[in-house]
């Protein structure tokens, strides 16, 4: 077997389908609203990352330091001889759990982007020869197959993504992953958690306006597959915390009343002035709320690591 292949389980027009069948459901309901996922063309991925490092943004420098400090505690608890990544994109925080693991065997990163997967497997096979990758496009909100590869697995799902999903979502995505273990494999799960609303509104609204720039992408996205005639200055970032859910909800606020028009599904979209389009929500977690949600999905969580302000966790469930 090659140390590097890769393998699409995405259909060549998958992406396009789904967007086309997002904001159709999105525009036309009540209230309005895009999934986040699609921030991520080339340039909105280029404005997450300079997000990461605005001083305001704290969970990635957090999880970092979580795993800088605790990847041999991490492969102590579990040495895993396959580790798989979901969301994966360069695999750079992965490289610190690569590292720590000294009898993995296979590295399995699931991502959308092939570009990011090639570019990601090739670095790591010359860094490390003896290690197989094998890269899989897909989409990982969908149930997937994973390749062959030895036991245990640690199954990782970094970066707090998890708080994209809305309860019902992350119940069905907590299920689906479960599925994908055996007794004797484990999540590993970043999770981002509550504290100062200050603090958490921040980081969604940052000084510099990158996420304000980051947030109305999505509408350039629409426009260039779509047809759209969005124009991102005529909204505003929005960035609320909803105390009551424990998430903070980013929307693009009309700032008049207007007509959009997305001629690839032959739609017309009224907004009113201060209408709100719901782009991302980003929950925030109690350990008790992650080990509850975990069991129910049938994952007992066994060690929980927090960074030095105690902002992120990683959490590592067993599946049982």
């Amino acid at each position: 077997m090659s140390p590097f292949r890769i393998t699409r389980t995405l259909p060549e027009d998958a992406m396009a389908a789904a967007l086309r069948a997002d904001v159709q459901e999105g525009l036309t309901a009540d209230p309005k609203s895009l999934p986040p996922k699609w921030f991520y063309d080339a340039h909105g991925s280029e404005l997450f990352e300079r997000i990461t490092e605005l001083p305001e943004y704290y969970p990635t420098r957090a999880e970092r330091e979580i795993l800088a400090g605790r990847a041999a505690d991490i492969a102590a608890a579990l040495p895993a001889r396959t580790l798989v990544e979901l969301g994966s994109g360069s695999s750079e925080k992965t490289r610190y759990l690569i590292g720590a693991l000294t009898e993995l065997d296979t590295y399995v990163p699931v991502d959308v982007s092939d570009s990011a997967l090639t570019q990601a497997g090739q670095a790591l096979v010359a860094e490390r020869p003896q290690l197989r990758v094998h890269a899989l496009i897909a989409d990982f909100t969908a149930p997937l197959t994973l390749p062959e590869a030895p036991g245990p697995r640690l199954l990782a799902f970094l970066g707090g993504t998890i708080g994209n999903l809305l309860p019902a979502q992350r119940a069905e995505f907590l299920a689906g992953v479960r599925a994908l273990l055996s007794p004797g494999d484990a999540l590993l799960l970043g999770t981002d958690l509550v504290k100062d609303e200050e603090v958490l509104v921040r980081a969604y609204d940052d000084a510099a306006g990158v996420t304000a720039a980051f947030n109305k992408n999505v509408l350039n996205v629409v426009n260039r597959e779509l047809g759209a005639d969005f124009d991102p200055a005529a909204f505003d970032h929005v960035a609320l915390w909803d105390a009551a859910q424990e998430w903070i909800e980013m929307r693009l606020r009309s700032r008049v009343a207007q007509t959009v028009k997305v001629p690839a599904l032959d739609l017309a979209v009224d907004f009113a002035a201060g209408e709100e389009l719901r782009t991302e929500v980003s929950a925030k977690f109690r350990r008790e709320g992650v080990e509850r949600e975990l069991a129910a999905a049938g994952l007992h969580l066994t060690r929980w690591w927090t960074d030095s302000a105690r902002r992120f966790a990683l959490s590592l469930s067993m599946a049982r």
